[in-house]
């Protein structure tokens, strides 16, 4: 005799948008289109990828020590970081080609609101001494990067488990075509600027 199987509905999962998303649709876009004077709401500048990049390079020979790093970033992201291989040799540094010597994630979309609401809310105030991050760190086409001295400040990772300090760069793509565009809207996004 054949089992009855039970079927189960599955219930819709609801999406939530980000709050920064929701910040941004809501009261960023407005402020910009009367601040610039755009005049289509495909012109105003917006978030297009966050890209984190870690380097390996005093334990580029300890594989133990690179998949500590790695799951660290995974755990900061949500998303899990490929390996950046060096293109040269550097006999200096006993380098060879195609050893792995950083890491690196590219966040778009949902996860990328969701790094930037933590990064500007949680982990930026963590930081010792605090009283903002530089406004002149832009590239000229409307990009901002940011370095970051301790992943301790993220709180996904914790301190007994932290093998060794190391710092991230954070590199804030946007659409905007200036830098005085970029600012503004990272500023009206939260980024703490200095005053």
């Amino acid at each position: 005799m054949a089992k009855k199987v039970e079927v189960k509905e599955k219930t819709p999962e609801v999406k939530v948008p980000s709050r920064v998303k929701v910040l941004y649709e809501t009261e960023v876009v407005p402020a910009l289109i009367k601040k610039f004077g755009y005049k289509s709401v495909m012109e105003v500048p917006r978030l297009e990828k966050i890209v984190i990049n870690t380097g390996l390079g005093d334990i580029k020979d300890n594989q133990k020590s690179m998949q500590t790093v790695e799951r660290e970033l995974m755990l900061i992201t949500g998303q899990k970081p490929i390996y950046r291989k060096a293109t040269k040799s550097v006999a200096n540094f006993k380098l060879r080609e195609g050893m792995n010597i950083g890491l690196k994630v590219t966040l778009r979309g949902t996860r990328m609101y969701d790094f930037y609401d933590k990064l500007v809310s949680i982990a930026l105030p963590r930081v010792r001494d605090f009283r903002g991050v530089s406004d002149k760190a832009f590239d000229g086409r409307g990009n901002y990067a940011l370095g970051l001295k301790e992943q301790l400040i993220f709180p996904e990772i914790s301190y007994d488990q932290v093998e060794k300090i190391r710092g991230m760069d954070v590199c804030i793509v946007t659409t905007a075509k200036t830098d005085e565009e970029a600012r503004e809207l990272l500023r009206l996004l939260g980024m703490p600027f200095k005053k």
